[in-house]
């Protein structure tokens, strides 16, 4: 009986002691709020960079069955990444953003 009560005490001890445990839960309560407000404001980063890349009216390059071909963008769809172009040819063709290059 003695042993269980002395264990008993020096388990509650220890316990008690260990403020570490305490220490990583309250730190662990902040950093999701951090976290979460991070990835929200880099999305709103990436679409504004494709948008400022290419313009309905500019002049650019574009690969049409590998080949290079000038062009004048009518419209970008940023969802889609894709970008509908007027080539000099007079034709309109939706190409993907990565085939469309400045000169």
């Amino acid at each position: 009986m003695k042993r269980i009560l002395v264990l008993l005490l020096l388990s509650m001890a220890v316990s008690a002691c260990d403020s570490s445990a305490t220490d990583n839960t309250s730190n662990n309560n902040t950093k999701p709020a951090q976290t979460a407000t991070i990835p929200a404001a880099s999305p709103a980063t990436t679409p504004d960079s494709t948008t400022s890349r290419f313009k309905a009216g500019e002049k650019v390059k574009v690969k049409i069955d590998g080949k290079p071909a000038e062009a004048t963008v009518v419209s970008v769809d940023d969802k889609a990444n894709q970008a509908k172009v007027k080539l000099a040819s007079g034709a309109e063709k939706t190409v993907p953003i990565s085939d469309v290059s400045k000169p």
